[in-house]
């Protein structure tokens, strides 16, 4: 094909054949390059052009097969065919060259017998966080290392690749970093004051568990229950979370053989175990089995005789076999009865005592057949004059092996026998139920008393009815969190602690704000709490006397449930009258102040019995004094809403009907901010929110159904998610519409020059090349190394 620069410029200008202007920059990639000439393969459409490689601006040793170009479109004048001019080329995106860790959050969908889904070829794909966005990519299974099949939610790492024909990033070369955590069976062995450990049955290995990742009934689970949950790490340590009860069999850890072997104790377990005794299986039984002498362990808990053993008895069992490690031990040990013939020992029946004579070849009797003490058949009446305490845990031992228990002290009950007034002690243990006595309660019991000392305790203490913590009092649901929350006083200066399995109710009923009765009770450590919550209809949770003078104010402190840093449960606002600055509203309060203060010195005779209302105020750092007013969650318009310290918000005064105190009612934020960016679903706001100055928010939380575009400005609430600890927009209202982007003009110098243009191919001028160039040494063309002329000297 051949190709004449000269034909391509009329003064200075590119002009395409259907007569339109050049100017429309286009991006391709080098498909083929030649000495001279190459193709470039169109980016945005499909179209393949020629290129000469005198229209390259650059070095053109450095432009290779595959590279990005940017170019304009013209026609061949010979031809008639679209070429590429004015070619550049483009510094490719520079991708992370380090690998990125990311989620599996879509596999490549398989048919049951594990080939692709025919027609197309399959893609799944990966996610990974940067700056606080997730972004997505595709993969196929071409991108994945190794022969191996990627579920959703395994932990991978991977490059990211650009398609230069489409744009489009995808990830590639991914590898696998980490499963997805299967969920895991266990037994719980160890129950504390909040937390437990579960016996795995995957490996020999015991795991750590806080009572707030158990879901259930928390006081129904106890040692020995079967249970699921799933490992996490923390903190470097590897803990339960997501703890769910099993079907009681479920978790199996070892297989018991059907067969009895018998053998001969060769080692026996210590009477008084070493400090350095670590072994759970010290007891040792020497057996002939499958014609092969075997050596098998065995703890305190295989033995089934009633009898010690001793070195050299001759004994009966069976081998279970762990499924864990597959460890053989002996268990369901039994004296056989040759072993007594042939030693003649003799039996005695006692009970233990501290004396110098002791006691061997331990045989257990029946349990109650020795006893220490006698219990009265008669049931007493009483009233517990001084309560018992349970044995407390400290929780702040480094080590939960190493946390210390303070002792139980042990309470008074006082009642009458024959007419005469006795008090009996108790303990925590001797109860019935897990309800525990207060002081004044009235309690039915039986005595105990003790053979040797003829001590006496009540024991089998029932209560039998409450006078006091009975009143039911009426508040409003502060905060709900998982399987707790908080109910505010009706007093709104304090929050009780309430668990979900005393609520008397739905809890999918129960919202923030709503009126609930519950009644008071005392828990372990003496610490109130709710119990019987009962949702009730809604009173006026506000107050009475509700001002319809709307004022303007500055959140000075949150709620607690915002800031749980904070002793202080109420939220405080300073008082910002409109029109008015807040110099003017000082001295107005300080006004007012004064003026009751004179009238009760003038009046005093008169006013004796009248209080003085003073308005509630504070002091600035440079001395002035301002107005505060209190609020609680009742008192917020929307009851979901994060008020943030330091916000600007509009409310009304009430009156407290059970103290009489002004509080701030109807508090709604006066929130403006505008849209920094919008995703697909969601978007961002430029407002700050703790540690974050971006605020996120769904676009289903958008009134109206609007689209919003970056540049509006807008109101909106904000809401704290309890669980992740997190804040979000909702109810957003688009107040302005932003600054619409404006296409530039074009200069009038290019409009003036497009004007003057002629289009006429008679009349345009031409270019005629007389002679071929020749080179100083009379070579045809020009050398690529050129001699560059010095000023002022001629060649």
């Amino acid at each position: 094909m051949s190709f004449d620069p000269g034909m391509l410029h009329n003064n200075g200008h590119t002009a395409f054949a259907n007569g339109t202007a050049a100017g429309i920059r286009e991006t391709g990639v080098v498909e083929k390059l030649l000495t001279s000439y190459g193709f470039i393969q169109c980016s945005e459409r499909q179209a393949r052009l020629f290129f000469h490689c005198s229209q390259y601006n650059g070095n053109l040793q450095e432009l290779k097969i595959g590279d990005d170009v940017e170019f304009e479109v013209s026609s061949d004048r010979r031809t008639g065919k679209p070429i590429a001019v004015k070619l550049l080329k483009i510094k490719p995106e520079v991708l992370p060259e380090e690998r990125i860790s990311g989620q599996v959050v879509s596999a490549i969908p398989t048919h049951l017998d594990g080939k692709s889904a025919p027609g197309q070829v399959p893609t799944g794909s990966v996610c990974y966080e940067r700056n606080g966005e997730v972004f997505y990519l595709t993969y196929t299974p071409d991108d994945i290392e190794g022969n191996m099949h990627l579920d959703t939610g395994d932990k991978v790492s991977f490059y990211m690749e650009t398609n230069k024909h489409t744009g489009a990033v995808s990830a590639h070369n991914i590898v696998l970093v980490k499963k997805k955590q299967m969920r895991c069976q266990g037994v719980v062995c160890a129950t504390k004051e909040a937390f437990g450990f579960i016996e795995r049955a995957d490996v020999v290995k015991e795991i750590f568990f806080h009572y707030s990742e158990f879901k259930g009934d928390l006081e129904a689970l106890q040692a020995g229950d079967d249970v699921e949950f799933t490992i996490k790490e923390r903190n470097g340590k590897e803990v339960a979370t997501d703890v769910r009860l099993l079907a009681q069999g479920t978790v199996i850890f070892e297989d018991i053989s059907i067969e009895q072997f018998e053998g001969t104790v060769v080692k026996v377990i210590p009477k008084v175990p070493t400090k350095n005794q670590n072994d759970p299986l010290p007891g040792r039984i020497c057996a002939r089995i499958s014609f092969t002498d075997k050596e098998l362990l065995f703890g305190e808990k295989d033995t089934k005789s009633k009898v010690t053993l001793l070195e050299g008895d001759h004994v009966q069992f069976n081998i279970s076999t762990d499924r864990r490690d597959k460890l053989e031990r002996a268990t369901n040990i039994d004296i056989l009865p040759d072993t007594f013939h042939f030693t003649k020992e003799s039996r005695e029946m006692d009970m233990l005592s501290a004396q110098r004579n002791h006691a061997v070849r331990i045989k257990k009797l029946p349990k109650g057949t020795v006893s220490f003490h006698t219990q009265s058949e008669q049931r007493f009446v009483g009233v517990v004059e001084k309560e018992a305490t349970a044995a407390i845990t400290n929780n702040k031992s480094a080590s939960p092996s190493k946390a210390k228990e303070k002792e139980a002290e042990e309470g008074v009950i006082s009642y009458e026998d024959c007419g005469v007034k006795l008090t009996v002690s108790y303990h925590v243990k001797d109860l019935e139920g897990a309800a525990q006595p207060q002081a004044g309660d009235k309690v039915e019991f039986s005595i105990n008393e003790v053979k040797r000392t003829g001590q006496q305790s009540a024991v089998t203490i029932k209560i039998l009815n409450r006078t006091v913590n009975t009143k039911r009092l009426l508040g409003y649901i502060a905060t709900l969190k998982d399987n707790f929350g908080f109910i505010e006083t009706a007093n709104h200066d304090q929050e009780i602690f309430f668990h979900y399995s005393e609520l008397c109710g739905d809890l999918e009923n129960l919202e923030l704000g709503d009126t609930v009765e519950y009644t008071l009770s005392k828990g372990k450590g003496n610490k109130v709490s709710a119990e019987k919550v009962t949702k009730v209809v809604a009173v006026n949770g506000v107050g009475q006397d509700v001002g319809e003078t709307v004022m303007l104010g500055k959140v000075v402190r949150p709620l607690r449930s915002v800031d749980p840093s904070q002793t202080e449960y109420q939220g405080l606002i300073e008082l910002l009258e409109e029109g008015k600055s807040p110099l003017a509203v000082e001295v107005y309060v300080h006004q007012i102040n004064l003026m009751f203060l004179l009238m009760h010195l003038l009046y005093n005779d008169r006013m004796a019995k009248l209080t003085v209302p003073l308005l509630p105020t504070c002091t600035h750092s440079d001395g002035t004094k301002c107005q505060n007013y209190s609020f609680g969650i009742v008192g917020m318009a929307n009851k979901a809403d994060c008020l943030q310290k330091g916000e600007m918000v509009k409310f009304q005064l009430c009156t407290v009907a059970q103290t009489g105190q002004k509080m701030a009612c109807n508090v709604v934020p006066q929130r403006k901010a505008l849209v920094e960016c919008v995703k697909d679903q969601f978007g961002f706001i430029t407002y700050e929110v703790g540690e974050s100055k971006k605020l996120f928010f769904h676009v289903k939380e958008v009134h109206d159904g609007l689209e919003l575009q970056t540049g509006d400005e807008v109101e909106f609430s904000v809401i704290l998610n309890q669980r992740t600890g997190k804040c979000s927009a909702c109810n957003v209202r688009r107040v302005s519409e932003g600054p619409k982007p404006v296409a530039t003009p074009r200069p009038d110098r290019l409009v003036n020059r497009l004007k003057s243009i002629t289009l006429d191919d008679a009349s345009a001028p031409r270019l005629v090349i007389v002679r071929q160039p020749r080179g100083p040494d009379n070579s045809k063309g020009f050398n690529v190394e050129r001699k560059t002329r010095q000023p002022g000297v001629i060649d």
